[in-house]
């Protein structure tokens, strides 16, 4: 038998960390001198020590270490914590890669650019809605106003208040000089009995590609230019509706209004 110090050089683990496993029940020492509670080992326990290692160095806790070190562990049950492992380390390596791809596309729009874009672009969930909607078309952007004034007349009349920030949807794939095909949302909790014009349903959660611009509309085209490099930049593709959230409206509906805040959103997935 061997004493912790000469196991610890041997196996280049510190006492500390022996001494830990010990209270853990992971690796226990043959013995204990009772005169002057030396901890003391045997040879074959570096078999051991290199196994918990192993296992610690692949991500396992020391808990589930405890458990895979357990005589009565089937082969059938390592295989399947084996296999969980593998399935959750695969996961991680894929957020980091594709962590490294949005740090790849920064850099390179910095460095194309020579500046900071203004617009910062994040992944996010978008729970799913219900909305009442008006859906029509019109000839640009600006002129969805009547949409507005059908839609919220509508809810007023039937008592039914909005619940969060209402938005717009562009249903037209490609850019268009004129005739938009454009949906006034307004999200409700309520029960609310659809008309000719006013339509009830609801919105799936989707994962989206969002942006804030700050600012009067007339400058929001900016804001679609960045988030549209860098949904591209970051092999991303387009799979739905784009979303304009109104999250602090323009006053009377101006195109000029500074203090406007609204948030863009892609639906996005993996091309």
């Amino acid at each position: 038998m061997i004493r912790i110090g000469d196991f610890s050089k041997l196996s280049r683990v510190s006492v500390k960390t022996l001494r830990y496993y010990d209270e853990m029940g992971l690796l226990k020492p043959v013995s204990v001198d009772r005169f002057t509670g030396y901890r003391l080992y045997e040879f074959s326990q570096l078999t051991v020590l290199h196994r918990i290692l192993a296992l610690k160095e692949l991500g396992f806790s020391l808990e589930e270490i405890g458990r895979l070190l357990d005589d009565g562990l089937s082969v059938e049950q390592m295989r399947g914590m084996l296999k969980l492992r593998e399935t959750e380390v695969r996961q991680r390596v894929q957020e980091e890669t594709e962590r490294l791809q949005r740090v790849e596309a920064w850099l390179g729009q910095i460095e194309q650019e020579k500046e900071m874009s203004k617009y910062d672009v994040v992944i996010k969930n978008v729970e799913a809605v219900q909305i009442a909607s008006v859906r029509d078309v019109v000839p640009t952007p600006p002129e969805q106003g009547g949409l507005w004034g059908e839609l919220e007349g509508y809810l007023a009349m039937q008592r039914v208040r909005p619940n969060a920030a209402c938005f717009t949807l562009y249903h037209d794939e490609d850019f268009k000089e004129r005739d938009w095909d454009v949906e006034v949302c307004e999200p409700i909790a309520d029960a609310l009995t659809a008309s000719h014009r006013v339509k009830v349903r609801g919105l799936p959660a989707a994962q989206m590609a969002c942006t804030i611009h700050h600012g009067p509309f007339v400058t929001i085209s900016e804001a679609y230019a960045a988030i549209g490099k860098w949904i591209e930049a970051n092999g991303y593709r387009i799979v739905g509706p784009c979303r304009e959230v109104y999250l602090e409206p323009a006053k009377n509906g101006s195109q000029t209004d500074p203090d406007t805040v609204t948030e863009i959103q892609f639906p996005v997935e993996k091309g």
